[in-house]
């Protein structure tokens, strides 16, 4: 592994930030609210939670959070990239040290403003990680594993698993805060689908008289292939080429600026891509 000063010294600061905000949500909101996040975190919350009330302990966040985070680091270490790992590794450390040091804040004590907004800045969060090439750590690394070996966008399965923990808190503590939690989560992985869109893919169609510098383009910005259809158009009956490819959406306005500088005129029809059998390729995580 190559560290790239400038590349990866913007990893660096941006991951450095994440934790803070990460640590901040989850000692004014989070805390404030009551909620369970679910994955690592709402485990290591509920924990605690379990400890104070009903054996009278304090324990700190970051030892428990990274008992829990053994599992999921080692699926990313063998499976998705050692780099990437190590950045999640970096993100999870970091955001154990600052919520264990940093005072619990009241912002509101409005709950449903708190499952919004807090859910809000979770995503958010997540998102900023992602895009450095890391994670928050615990079930985004399983997320990260199903989504590329299943070749699905797999954040819904793990709504459905960080409910599951919710409604064991909701039964130890109440549901209000747990039904609450769900709303939290539910905001952060909306607001994760529209920022994070590496395993989305969009389905582009271009009528061209350049396919094969469109086809170029698109592979050389995507390392995507195409397929050449021949057409007629409906007005002057005149031949016409349309190159079908499939990208992801992550990609899709890169690949579409490409087209454009290898066939100004050509036109473009973006559709988004609900189900893809077949083999796609994704960049490699480092």
């Amino acid at each position: 592994m190559t560290f790239d000063f400038k590349k990866d010294g913007k990893r660096i600061a941006v991951i450095c930030l994440a934790s803070i905000l990460m640590a901040l949500n989850l000692k004014t909101f989070v805390s404030t609210g009551g909620l369970y996040p679910g994955g690592a975190t709402g485990l290591t919350v509920l924990i605690q939670s379990v400890a104070s009330r009903y054996l009278g302990i304090a324990i700190p966040y970051t030892p428990v959070n990274l008992a829990l985070n053994l599992v999921p680091v080692y699926i990313g270490f063998r499976f998705i990239g050692r780099k990437f790992t190590l950045y999640s590794c970096l993100m999870i450390v970091l955001t154990g040290i600052f919520t264990d040091l940093i005072p619990s804040v009241v912002v509101t004590y409005d709950i449903l403003l708190i499952s919004i907004f807090g859910g809000i800045i979770n995503g958010f969060v997540i998102s900023m990680c992602l895009s450095m090439n890391a994670t928050t750590g615990g079930t985004d690394f399983i997320s990260i594993f199903l989504s590329e070996k299943k070749g699905v966008d797999a954040w819904n399965f793990i709504l459905a698993f960080n409910i599951v923990i919710i409604m064991i808190a909701g039964m130890l503590f109440g549901f209000d805060a747990a039904l609450y939690s769900i709303i939290f989560q539910y905001t952060s992985t909306q607001i994760l689908h529209m920022l994070y869109t590496r395993y989305q893919k969009q389905t582009l169609f271009i009528v061209t008289d350049c396919p094969e510098a469109v086809c170029d383009a698109i592979n050389r910005v995507s390392m995507h292939g195409a397929t050449v259809l021949s057409g007629e158009g409906s007005y002057r009956h005149q031949l016409r080429n349309v190159v079908y490819s499939v990208v992801s959406r992550e990609e899709s306005k890169k690949v579409i600026r490409a087209v454009r500088e290898a066939d100004a005129s050509a036109f473009v029809n973006a559709i988004r891509t609900e189900e893809l059998s077949g083999r796609f390729y994704y960049r490699p995580n480092e």
